[in-house]
């Protein structure tokens, strides 16, 4: 069972973060908070709220999920007249599909928003023959893993700077997934922390050094 813990300014916004990641409505989800938001007496942001989402078996349909992700994810490619291969990794939930070919850069786009739009029309003809919507990721060649492990990078080069200069440092607009990865490695530094400014598409992580 897909588990994840999601900091944002609100709960709500943790929540929306959450299933935006995951791919899946608030039905589908058991949420726990661990931590409500605090408030200051002058209003201003005091802490940030943290939550654990689960996924739950409400709705998850007795049919191979695998095997309808797969062959829906060939047909896309074969509409768009690319040759590649599809690999399925059954035992990980959400179900991971990995698409191995040459000159395949085209499907990632700039900052993965082609891959994204991928995945997410795989997830919503999965859905409709399923009758259920359901978690599933598309990698293309490892690029996820490689993403994550530049960012993870990132984001430990950028807590350096912000100790040294004793200064924040905000990054690029990310989507969710990617926040996540900045927000998680940094998670445990004894000395910042991080959190998300902005709205939609703008949205950013800050990293800040911690109040001692």
């Amino acid at each position: 069972m897909e588990e994840l813990e999601i900091s944002a300014r609100t709960v709500e916004e943790a929540i929306r973060e959450a299933l935006e990641h995951l791919g899946v409505s608030r039905d589908q989800v058991e949420i726990e908070v661990l931590k409500k938001g605090k408030t200051s007496i002058l209003g201003l942001k005091g802490g940030e709220a943290r939550i654990k989402v689960r996924l739950s078996n409400k709705g998850k349909p007795k049919a191979d999920i695998s095997k309808v992700a797969q062959g829906t994810l060939k047909m896309l490619l074969q509409l768009m007249g690319i040759t590649a291969e599809v690999q399925v990794s059954k035992n990980d939930v959400p179900v991971s599909l990995n698409i191995e070919g040459e000159d395949l850069g085209i499907l990632i786009g700039r900052r993965g928003q082609t891959l994204a739009c991928l995945q997410y029309m795989v997830r919503l003809i999965v859905a409709e023959r399923l009758k259920a919507w359901l978690p599933l990721t598309v990698d293309i060649a490892g690029y996820k893993k490689r993403r994550r492990e530049a960012l993870q990078s990132l984001a430990l080069r950028l807590a350096e700077k912000v100790k040294t200069s004793r200064r924040s440092m905000t990054l690029e607009p990310m989507p969710a997934s990617e926040r996540r990865i900045i927000h998680l490695a940094l998670s445990n530094h004894p000395d910042v922390s991080t959190q998300s400014t902005g709205e939609g598409e703008g949205r950013k992580v800050v990293i800040l050094l911690k109040k001692k």
